[in-house]
């Protein structure tokens, strides 16, 4: 359908073709170094779920260049360091591992840290009278649990983490986040800048030809768009047809709930198939009637970033005798292959000297959206803006 030239006030569709980022925001190594300044140093970076790290535990990890460890404790309590010993440097831990006397203890020299971050022995070091223990301690690092999922900032002041400043985090109350448990894992290296995948994320031209199950699936998918009031002839009296085919219940290879459904769900979010909440630049979840899936994304250079994909289901449905874990994640893992090679090949293209910046289409008005929050937070010395 060609554009009518207007549409509905309340439409989300944009009302003109705006030029995308310039070609340098995805292959610059400068513009990347200040997107890891502005964007990833300055931001809650998802770094994993509370259930996976057991009490007692270290480990290691890295956000935006920084070398990190979570730290659980024995009564529960999970906080973040830098991996640098106060003494001189060393790293503190280079793999999971447990607390030894519930202590953090450099391996180089045995400095020895409580679990709050604060020096309690030299081992055979003897300090003189002007040595303070209490300001050699740890360099802590901001970290929020959110609902069982870990969340670090490194900025010296964290922007705000609740509904007022996140306002998506509500749109997942109903499921019962806390105690599912991970299913299934998988990693994907790709070679696109980080900004490819989120751009790909947030729109649906390409599922027709992309995702040619998934469209079926989900029959708006099928028409390029994300749902029915992307259509530009939609008014708001048109009724709003099933999110999912018919007889489809979830996204598994065979469309029917893999276990129970989540009980305290509303009609209206079974019926929509799968709900999203989106946290700019680091994840996303998209939740099912029966499992949820948690994409995590690293940057890794210009044009290299990590995707990770948890599959969550409630424990009883992971202990059904007849579970079928390839019915429950092989549809879905057959949408994410699909998308990295999208993003691959939107990588490789716009690599072209002739390539300058793109053109968005009144349908990818979350991609607007986001370049917008892109263009707010890295400097105008390297937009150009």
């Amino acid at each position: 359908m060609s554009h009518p030239g207007y549409v509905h006030p309340d439409s989300p569709l944009l009302n003109s073709c705006p030029p995308t980022l310039p070609r340098a925001a995805y292959v610059d190594p400068a513009w990347y170094a200040a997107e890891v300044e502005h964007i990833w140093k300055t931001s809650w970076v998802y770094v994993g779920r509370k259930p996976e790290l057991p009490q007692g535990t270290i480990r290691p990890i890295e956000v935006a260049g920084q070398r990190l460890i979570l730290v659980h404790d024995e009564t529960g309590a999970v906080r973040a360091f830098h991996n640098t010993c106060r003494h001189r440097g060393a790293e503190l831990c280079a793999a999971e591992t447990a607390l030894r006397g519930r202590r953090i203890t450099c391996p180089y020299h045995n400095w020895a840290y409580d679990t709050q971050g604060r020096l309690i022995s030299t081992a055979f070091g003897t300090p003189t009278g002007d040595f303070r223990k209490e300001e050699h301690g740890l360099f802590p690092v901001h970290l929020r649990d959110w609902r069982g999922f870990l969340y670090v900032c490194l900025a010296d002041t964290p922007p705000e983490f609740g509904a007022e400043s996140l306002p998506g985090l509500s749109a997942l109350d109903n499921w019962p986040l806390e105690t599912l448990v991970s299913g299934h894992r998988r990693e994907w290296d790709t070679p696109c800048n980080w900004k490819i995948f989120w751009e790909n994320y947030n729109e649906c031209l390409h599922c027709p030809g992309v995702h040619p199950n998934l469209s079926k699936r989900v029959p708006a998918f099928a028409k390029g768009i994300n749902a029915p009031e992307e259509a530009v002839d939609w008014t708001p009296d048109q009724p709003s047809p099933p999110s999912l085919a018919d007889g489809a219940r979830s996204w598994t290879v065979n469309g029917l709930a893999c276990g129970p459904e989540f009980p305290d769900l509303t009609e209206e979010e079974r019926l929509a198939g799968a709900n999203f909440l989106t946290m700019y630049p680091t994840m996303y979840i998209t939740a099912h009637v029966d499992s949820l899936r948690v994409g995590r994304i690293e940057p890794l250079g210009p044009d290299r970033m990590r995707l990770t994909i948890d599959w969550l289901f409630a424990p009883e449905t992971l202990a059904q005798p007849d579970f079928d874990l390839a019915n429950a994640v092989e549809f879905t893992a057959q949408v994410i292959e699909e998308d990295v090679w999208a993003c691959e090949v939107n990588q490789r293209g716009l690599t072209s000297d002739r390539f300058k910046a793109g053109t968005l289409m009144p349908q990818e008005f979350e991609i607007a959206h986001f370049h917008d929050w892109i263009r707010a937070r890295v400097p105008a010395s390297v937009t150009g803006r």
